[in-house]
């Protein structure tokens, strides 16, 4: 099993003035202590579950290029774009940007997106969800062909690329992977299984039937289903000083025996360092037997 470190959150101590030195440390001390990836919510406004909408938060495709150059090795990506915030051709440029600048390391995350209020207060339309999926699969197919390198125009419902043209190419070979964010069983899934090559589910009691739904969806797709990287959302509370750690591979290991090959999620306390470090001394090396 890996782990990965997403950051949910940056109001910490000695904001704003002390945030990119406070997120390079997190990220240096992520990348060496074994995380996988590290990847930022794709959110202009805080979002309700983690604090006020004036909470602190940055751009994550610029902290995503900040980020690159404070790590070698981790997985970039966000978690995940909403796909009405980007027109498709400039986010496969975007990512292309962030591969070829990390030397390879980007991932596309993406779904549906869901938070109206910050975009009717920065003035980003807000389709209905209907719409928003069609955006979605036609955001896939001009990523994958920008990605391909086919040059012919693009002509979609929704979207029209004269010439989708990608200069220069992502390094990552045949493409950055592609990972969907959420666990609708009709739209979601369906799309997980016809063009990802992960899926990012919570890790809630539902979690096996979602996995068994995309099963089907590859069954009828004609795709292999362990091709695809499962993922769940986890929050990492090892305390402190490190006192829930056994509690942590405890429930790590119930996740993998579910299926989960990748848990990504916030670490409680992550500005202050030490609970990254416990991670990576105790958790990921008891982790990574697990599923194999």
């Amino acid at each position: 099993m890996k782990l990965g470190l997403q950051i949910p959150d940056f109001t910490w101590a000695g904001n704003p003035a002390q945030l990119g030195s406070t997120l390079a440390t997190v990220a240096r001390t992520a990348d060496d202590a074994g995380f996988e990836h590290i990847m930022l919510m794709d959110h202009f406004f805080q979002i309700r579950s983690v604090g006020p909408s004036e909470h602190e938060m940055l751009e994550a495709y610029t902290a995503l290029g900040f980020l690159a150059a404070h790590t070698s090795r981790v997985r970039l990506g966000t978690l995940v774009t909403g796909v009405h915030y980007r027109y498709p051709g400039l986010l496969a440029k975007t990512v292309t940007t962030l591969d070829v600048l990390s030397g390879g390391r980007a991932w596309l995350g993406i779904g549906a997106g869901w938070n109206e209020e910050e975009s009717r207060g920065l003035g980003v339309p807000f389709p209905p969800v209907a719409e928003r999926f069609e955006q979605l699969e036609e955001a896939l197919q001009i990523c994958l062909q920008m990605w391909a390198g086919d040059e012919k125009p693009y002509d979609g419902k929704l979207f029209h690329l004269d010439r989708p043209l990608n200069s220069p190419q992502a390094l990552t070979k045949p493409h950055p992977p592609i990972m969907i964010g959420g666990g609708g069983e009709k739209k979601t899934l369906r799309l997980v299984a016809r063009y990802a090559q992960a899926c990012n589910l919570f890790s809630s009691p539902e979690l096996g039937r979602k996995l068994d739904v995309l099963r089907e969806h590859c069954e009828r797709e004609g795709r292999d289903y362990d091709e695809i990287e499962k993922t769940a959302y986890y929050s990492f509370d090892v305390g402190t000083d490190g006192e829930n750690t056994a509690k942590t591979i405890d429930e790590l290991g119930r996740l993998s025996e579910q299926g989960i090959q990748t848990a990504i999620g916030q670490v409680v306390g992550v500005s202050s360092i030490s609970p990254l470090e416990v991670i990576g001394n105790e958790v990921i090396p008891a982790v990574a037997s697990f599923g194999s």
